[in-house]
């Protein structure tokens, strides 16, 4: 046990000062590189190609020379033998002990291969995350997801466990059995994707008669796509269920890596003691240091070694904070988190949209409702943005002051003119894992 009465929060890894935090990072990534050169088909040929060898990193900037993995890579090898992993595999098969895959939702899924050390080491991420957080031995975590092959909150149900927590899992429960089973047990936290948090709210009071906000729920911690730290998305979520809502951010291939803290700064910290996350220039590649600056994240998970993630090309948009955070970890913070990511980035109309600025504006608006969706289409030479919402019923506010509303802020958030469409409440989809509002019907269009 430490002060802090927890051996889950460590202050000798989460208060170093950057000169031993960097020197920690550097010696685990030589180590890490050392290994996929001696045991991965896959990284020794990538590594080659590219005239390195691991004794050539004597530096965190000799790192930028390293290749950097995508997704596409991946999915090519696998299949292959060792089945079904490929080359990536570092262990023999016998040895792996946990299959997970990505959800699939940008193209064919990639296979994860863990040992038990690799599934031990992501329960121990997700340990930071819940500690920062606030979660205690005291808490009955619900866990509102579909136990599958999907990575989602697995991890986090080890790590609750491991911390004391008590957890009941709601698997393959409907929406409303797992809304009274958290009324029944009087559960005190739960996981879910902010889609989901808002749709348990929904069905809880149109279908159930039970104010979200009366139940016992006081922790949510979100993942699975943004939101958490909109705003405007936030603030829904924390207002329905009278609760703090936390954001993480994780992928199969990655990791839990990042988390926001209870003392909620509108950022999440990088757990800088198990990865290595930099963060490149989308156009230039160039290595970006300074805070302020946006660009891809380019991530290496520090103690994997069953599959191992290194110089990961994310595609997920962050930058760094000039500030410190108050709790007094020195992990550094990105603000607002993942706030995007390099492929969602369109342009229409010339300019450079990122859906989450249409998220942030639609769910700041009162008397609209928390579903909404945005389909671009063309016309001709010309591209049209189309927005639909539906307006929340007896709202109290016509839809000719929402319409002008929405206009507004639209134009000032992200300098675009929308077709906006009313729909009746109810009629967009919802989502129950990851939502996908952002429809860019163009290409599809040209296509035909």
């Amino acid at each position: 046990m430490n002060a802090a009465g927890s051996p889950y929060w460590n202050p000798i890894l989460e208060t170093l000062d950057r000169e031993r935090l960097e020197a920690l990072q550097l010696a685990k990534f030589q180590r890490l590189l050392n290994w996929a050169y001696e045991r991965s088909r896959f990284h020794r040929a990538l590594y080659q190609a590219a005239g390195l060898e691991p004794g050539d990193v004597k530096s965190l900037a000799d790192v930028a020379r390293v290749p950097r993995v995508e997704k596409s890579m991946m999915r090519s090898i696998q299949g292959k033998e060792p089945f079904p992993y490929g080359d990536l595999l570092c262990v023999p098969l016998e040895e792996v002990t946990a299959f997970r895959q990505t959800s699939g939702t940008t193209g064919q899924p990639v296979y994860q291969a863990d040992t038990w050390s690799d599934w031990e080491w992501w329960a121990e991420a997700w340990c930071y995350i819940l500690w920062a957080q606030g979660y205690r031995e005291t808490d009955r975590v619900f866990l509102p997801f579909g136990y599958n092959v999907f990575v989602a909150f697995w991890a986090a149900h080890y790590a609750a466990e491991k911390l004391g927590c008590e957890v009941v899992p709601g698997g393959v429960l409907d929406t409303e059995a797992r809304i009274l089973k958290i009324a029944e047990l009087r559960c005190t936290a739960m996981m879910a994707t902010p889609t989901y948090v808002l749709g348990m709210a929904e069905t809880a009071r149109t279908r159930l008669g039970l104010d979200p906000g009366d139940l016992t729920i006081r922790r949510i911690t979100c993942a699975g796509e943004p939101g958490a730290l909109v705003p405007a998305t936030k603030r829904r979520m924390e207002e329905a269920w009278n609760a703090h809502v936390y954001d993480h951010a994780g992928a199969t291939e990655i990791g839990a890596w990042s988390y926001e803290c209870a003392v909620q700064p509108g950022a999440m910290h990088v757990n800088e003691a198990l990865f290595l996350v930099q963060i490149e220039d989308v156009q230039t590649g160039e290595t970006i240091t300074e805070p302020g600056r946006q660009g891809k994240m380019i991530v290496t998970a520090l103690d994997r070694l069953g599959q191992p993630c290194i110089r990961f090309d994310s595609k997920d948009l962050i930058q760094w904070s000039a500030s410190p955070c108050p709790c007094g970890r020195t992990f550094r913070l990105i603000p607002g988190g993942v706030v995007g990511r390099a492929d969602d980035i369109t342009k229409v109309k010339g300019v450079l949209l990122a859906p989450s600025a249409i998220e942030e504006v639609v769910r700041s608006i009162d008397g609209v409702g928390d579903e909404y969706e945005v389909v671009v289409t063309k016309d001709g030479d010309l591209d049209r943005i189309t927005l639909k919402v539906e307006t929340v019923p007896e709202a109290g506010r016509g839809w000719d002051e929402i319409e002008a509303e929405l206009r507004h802020q639209l134009r000032l958030k992200t300098n675009l003119n929308y077709r906006l469409e009313r729909r009746p409440w109810g009629s967009l989809p919802r989502y129950a894992v990851k939502a996908r509002r952002f429809k860019d019907l163009r290409a599809k269009a040209g296509e035909g």
